[in-house]
């Protein structure tokens, strides 16, 4: 199926910069190739690497040479509105979501996005199409953290600074699934309440609590493992709760960087999706289940206001409505 000349809209930049260099634009539908999928994308997840992105950030740290209008958007769902001749696995109609990190063809700030075969998945039976929208990113990140780089084994202690945020919030539901002790630092009262009602063993408020003192009832010789969404003070204290030859696993871009010791083994990582890792995190979503919390819901053409949003407090996701589900 060929779109040229078909347009749609899409929450563009025309030159990287601040939330207001996101405007609402008309442009062409993807082409799509051989081993492609078109979604008509109802939701598209909205997460705070997209606002490094939306500055040039990663432009200019891969040597990207971007190519504007530029279409934000790292992880959408919707309905399948094409396949490529060579794509067997997906129907017309059938309800998918996808990662579609630096996807050079656009993301899913748009009502179209083209994204390869390899990288869609059929949204399981019991999770919403926006809900979907939000995993991908938040959830490849925390798995890979849990996973590839801790290596988190059934039984052992792990503490998860940052737990009411997208990533930390899939943590803790993953690291349970392993049969690890989860010991959660939330942001806020309402952090605190959503934590608790996925599983974790101890939720604490980061902002009110004292860690140290939390930490030590619960791990008396420290912790085996940590996943670190965030740095700054609070977390500073929180890396004292580790013990000698423990492990400490954080997404590259958290500010300010952590301070540890020689004595802990700290990895910084990507959560970019392939393949592999993406069908890895079906299997937990299709055996959960597992809950994605959206904090606020954004129209397509309040992007710039979605952005500004990343800003302040909020719980797990924020998301774009695109399409209506039809």
């Amino acid at each position: 199926m060929s779109n040229k000349n078909k347009v749609m809209n899409a929450a563009v930049l025309n030159r990287f910069g601040n939330p207001d260099e996101l405007v609402l634009q008309k442009i062409d539908v993807p082409e799509i190739g051989p081993e492609d999928v078109l979604i008509r994308v109802e939701y598209a997840g909205v997460g705070e690497w997209d606002a490094f992105e939306r500055q040039g950030g990663y432009a200019a740290m891969l040597g990207i040479q971007p190519k504007f209008p530029y279409v934000l958007g790292s992880e959408g769902a919707g309905t399948v509105a094409a396949t490529g001749e060579k794509v067997v696995e997906f129907n017309i109609g059938d309800k998918v979501y996808a990662p579609g990190f630096l996807n050079p063809r656009g993301g899913f700030y748009a009502e179209y996005a083209a994204v390869p075969a390899g990288n869609v998945s059929r949204i399981p039976l019991g999770m919403t199409v926006q809900e979907a929208a939000a995993v991908s990113g938040i959830g490849i990140t925390a798995l890979r953290g849990l996973e590839d780089i801790l290596h988190l084994r059934q039984g052992e202690s792990i503490l998860i600074f940052g737990a009411s945020g997208g990533v930390g919030h899939l943590a803790v539901q993953l690291a349970k699934i392993k049969g690890a002790r989860v010991f959660a630092v939330a942001s806020g009262k309402d952090g605190v309440e959503m934590v608790e009602k996925l599983g974790s063993d101890v939720v604490i408020d980061g902002r009110a609590d004292d860690i140290t003192l939390a930490a030590s009832r619960f791990a008396p010789d420290g912790f085996d493992a940590a996943l670190f969404t965030a740095g700054g003070e609070a977390a500073n204290a929180a890396v004292a709760c580790i013990r000698p030859g423990g492990r400490i696993a954080y997404p590259n871009g958290i500010h300010p960087a952590l301070q540890a010791g020689d004595r802990i083994k700290v990895s910084g990582y990507n959560g970019e999706p392939d393949p592999e890792i993406i069908s890895r995190l079906h299997h937990y979503i299709k055996n959960g289940p597992l809950s994605v919390h959206i904090d606020r819901t954004f129209l397509l053409e309040e992007a710039r206001d979605a952005h500004l949003a990343l800003d302040n407090h909020y719980l797990g996701k924020i998301c774009l409505k695109v399409n209506d589900n039809r």
